[in-house]
């Protein structure tokens, strides 16, 4: 599944000619394609929302027994037709998919990334081609100020062994094996049995004394106390991380707006202030660390998502006061 989403976001890539944009339309399509679920979600929440001051009262009325609380409120569920876990059941459905695409992401940056380390063995000392967008000058390496736009060693030991084999492999048959490289005189069995060691040898090639490769690496003389140095080809701002956090806490509230305040029950911890502020922080922590095209494609689907919400709550509007005005003219006839 990994390989077939992945050559979807790679068969965007090609048509528009850049991977920014891809991952753009690529994350819209995803979200489109979750509809289905997302409504069948928001329409068991809404009905489990209406219920909310029944089961407050259940909660309040038997707050000393446990045993007969969770009677009643079955008792309760089973009067509406409703099933608890029908709002959430569809939002589970959607996190193998989710995690499927994760892996397609990764899958094109890390051979993004190869394909930068074949341009620096080829010509050793030059820069690359940065797959740059916007303020991001490689897509490919993490929006922060204090990482380096050029991949270092650290970010390549990430690279699963069997991407390096397929990469050495494929140059070997092409026999255009950069001369770098054929001094090193590397085999296959290094990446399968030693991969830290082999690539540390490739980057000793790559980064040569005086070299631009290793003057971006150099500090401006700009550092702070909890991220370090500033290099001089810093590669990002750091805007997507603060979008991703902004755009997790504004999604929570759009997500709640029109449902009444859902409070623990009496004992219980109140989860839900938790996941408000450990998801923005989660989100922040991704984005700084993974590469600009994850966070790219998380910021893409917050917002995606918030647009969903909006029009999904606005048809269920609609829906519910058509409904509303049937019975009101029922009425009025009888």
């Amino acid at each position: 599944m990994n390989d077939f989403f992945f050559s979807i976001l790679k068969g965007i890539n090609d048509f528009v000619g850049n991977w920014g944009v891809a991952i753009i339309l690529f994350t819209i399509l995803i979200r489109l394609l979750l509809t289905p679920f997302d409504m069948k979600s928001r329409v068991s929440m809404r009905r489990m929302s209406k219920l909310q001051p029944q089961l407050q009262a259940l909660q309040k009325k038997y707050a000393n027994d446990r045993e007969k609380l969770n009677a009643k409120t079955a008792e309760l569920y089973k009067k509406e037709h409703i099933n608890p876990l029908a709002s959430c059941l569809p939002m589970l459905l959607t996190w193998p998919i989710l995690i499927i695409i994760f892996g397609a992401m990764r899958s094109a940056s890390n051979r993004e990334l190869l394909g930068q380390v074949t341009q620096m063995l080829e010509n050793p000392g030059q820069r690359p081609d940065f797959e740059q967008f916007l303020w991001i000058k490689n897509l490919w390496q993490p929006d922060n100020l204090f990482r380096c736009a050029y991949v270092d060693g650290d970010t390549l030991k990430t690279v699963s062994t069997d991407l390096w084999v397929e990469w050495f492999e494929n140059l070997q048959n092409s026999g255009n094996i950069p001369a770098a490289l054929q001094e090193l005189g590397l085999t296959t069995a290094d990446f399968k049995d030693s991969l830290s060691a082999t690539v540390d040898k490739i980057m000793s090639v790559i980064n040569v004394g005086g070299s631009d490769y290793a003057q971006a690496f150099e500090s401006t003389g700009f550092e702070m106390i909890i991220f370090g140095r500033v290099p001089k080809l810093f590669n990002g701002l750091m805007l997507l991380p603060a979008l991703s956090a902004g755009s997790q806490i504004l999604m929570t509230k759009i997500t709640s707006m029109g449902q009444p305040k859902q409070e623990p029950a009496p004992g219980q911890p109140n989860t839900g202030k938790f996941m408000q502020i450990f998801f923005p922080l989660l989100s922040v922590y991704f984005c700084l660390t993974y590469t600009a095209a994850f966070a790219l494609y998380w910021v893409v689907g917050n917002l995606a998502s918030m647009a969903q919400t909006v029009i999904i709550n606005k048809v269920l509007d609609n829906r519910e006061k058509k409904a509303a005005g049937l019975v009101a003219g029922e009425g009025t006839v009888k």
